[in-house]
């Protein structure tokens, strides 16, 4: 097992549910403050975007999150960069589009992430019929190609990609893009237990987790949480480090309660 599915299985046996706060590279100059807040508050991995001009999966917030990096000059390669700096003990977790992988080959692009301190790798908009060439490049590098699966997604092709997704699985709870909800949708729910009959690994849930609340009730029939955008547009409202700490922190106690 690589570096990532070690930790998030490690974490998930001991009784922890895992939380997975999203940041956009280069949302501001700062932007790498964000991610040592998250790791004090609790954090058990770390996703982060690689902003790209023409997003599949990523609503209002997150596009809006991610046009503002792009305004910046924000390129992967400069967050690829930053991240070296960093002296992080959390796994780190790039998510980005087909096209910025397969711009230079998936060798190439997985071997800059694995040179960056990178150990996971989300691709939402690529296949699970198309992905071999990536998922055997990640492996070379020591990298976990994780996998997506919806409430749409048939059982046939669920148990595909549970076979085949290294580090968790990732649960998208509705039909739509990211974004802030007032209420978890029960498609979620259902979806996630259907995923831990067929799989082992980790299963954390994503879009519109928004709040300690949602955090919570993913946390009783899931293994986490992954939370994006309710984190971006507080950062977008001007929210700086310590905000983020502070509504990550209440989200941390809200799992152990759960785990408890």
């Amino acid at each position: 097992m690589n570096a990532l599915e070690t930790r998030t299985r490690a974490t998930r046996d001991q009784g922890r549910k895992l939380l997975a706060p999203y940041v956009t590279g280069g949302i501001t100059d700062d932007w790498t403050d964000y991610l040592k807040a998250s790791q004090d508050a609790g954090a058990d991995l770390i996703e982060i975007g690689l902003p790209f001009s023409d997003p599949t999966l990523d609503g209002p917030t997150v596009q809006q999150a991610s046009d503002l990096a792009l305004s910046r000059g924000t390129t992967a390669d400069g967050i690829l960069a930053d991240l070296a700096k960093l002296d992080l003990t959390v796994p780190l977790v790039t998510m980005t589009y087909a096209n910025l992988v397969l711009r230079n080959g998936p060798d190439t692009f997985c071997a800059a992430l694995r040179e960056a301190g990178v150990s996971g790798l989300i691709v939402p908009d690529m296949p699970v019929d198309e992905v071999a060439p990536l998922s055997e490049a990640a492996a070379r590098h020591g990298i976990d190609l994780v996998l997506l699966a919806a409430p749409s997604t048939t059982p046939d092709r669920l148990r595909v990609i549970a076979e085949r997704s290294r580090g968790f699985v990732y649960a998208v709870s509705l039909m739509g893009t990211t974004g802030e909800k007032r209420d978890l949708p029960k498609s979620g729910r259902t979806l996630a237990r259907s995923l831990t009959e067929l799989t082992d690994l980790p299963v954390l849930v994503g879009f519109g987790v928004s709040r300690a609340e949602h955090a919570a009730e993913a946390a009783r029939y899931a293994d986490g949480v992954i939370v994006g955008s309710a984190l971006m547009r507080k950062v977008l409202d001007g929210s700086r480090a310590e905000d983020i700490r502070a509504e990550l922190a209440g989200m941390r106690t809200a799992l152990d309660a759960v785990g408890d």
